[in-house]
């Protein structure tokens, strides 16, 4: 309830979002006899809603929700920054995952910059993520398993724009009009960290969500949050303002906000100084 309730009240914009993450989380948390771990690949431009989501999930799961000894965030520039240590990186995380887990099964997993992870390296946490019921003696079954990615974001606004030019609104876009070509997509570029990955590949990854791009009135819904959030009274001129500073794509329509909702905290320190 607490995870329909948050999306609902803070994610703007991503109908498909709210309804898969929910559905996914919802169902595998209720499973008392799951067949592998939940796999969810979160995908869209950069401030769309991806670690916000993230964050959510892990706060609807644990006490202490991102902070919680339980969830294990990994960021490719930090973690996994060599190319020529990709061997180890392989290592390191198989017996990072492995450990953890024996710990505590009900471990959730983030790895955010997928499209910036060595090809080939998320393959190594295949065996975990498949229909196994026990490897070397533990169970992965109920672990969870997030990715972060602006890969694919093209796609997923290509459908978008199509709706958009035909006269029809955002929310006529459901899951089956990009998930497929979504997972193609993702597959088929050398650039975002599942390039001809076995995940794919073998079906692993339960979910495809797509992050459609924000438009201008979703900018102005973010900045409203964030200016109560910070105990300000909303300034509509000041909300106006910030929206319209934002940049916006294609430059013939100006529909959708080329940054999302990321600048946003920044202009209000600006404004709110």
């Amino acid at each position: 309830a607490a995870l329909q309730e948050n999306l609902d009240k803070k994610l703007f914009g991503q109908h498909l979002v709210s309804k898969v993450v929910v559905k996914a989380v919802k169902g595998f948390l209720n499973n008392t006899n799951a067949k592998k771990p939940l796999a969810l690949s979160l995908h869209g431009w950069t401030g769309t809603g991806k670690n916000f989501v993230s964050k959510i999930v892990a706060e609807s799961i644990y006490k202490r929700g991102l902070q919680s000894k339980y969830v294990h965030q990994f960021v490719a520039t930090l973690h996994f920054p060599h190319a020529h240590s990709i061997n180890l990186y392989k290592d390191q995380l198989q017996s990072w995952i492995r450990g953890n887990v024996s710990i505590c099964p009900r471990s959730l997993f983030i790895f955010d910059e997928m499209d910036k992870m060595h090809a080939g390296l998320i393959d190594s946490i295949k065996p975990f993520l498949d229909y196994y019921e026990l490897l070397d003696g533990v169970s992965y079954r109920q672990a969870i398993f997030i990715f972060l990615s602006n890969a694919g974001a093209e796609k997923i606004t290509e459908v978008a724009l199509d709706f958009w030019r035909n006269g029809r609104t955002r929310e006529d876009i459901q899951l089956s009009h990009i998930q497929n070509a979504l997972s193609v997509s993702v597959f088929n570029n050398k650039n975002s960290g599942f390039w001809h990955s076995t995940l794919i590949d073998r079906n692993l990854i339960d979910y495809f969500v797509p992050f459609l791009p924000l438009e201008y009135k979703h900018v102005k819904m973010c900045v409203r949050v964030e200016i109560k959030s910070r105990g300000y009274a909303v300034d509509e001129d000041i909300l106006t303002r910030i929206a319209d500073e934002m940049t916006y794509f294609p430059r013939e329509e100006r529909i959708y906000s080329d940054k999302g909702c990321k600048t946003v905290d920044a202009k209000l320190d600006y404004y709110y100084d």
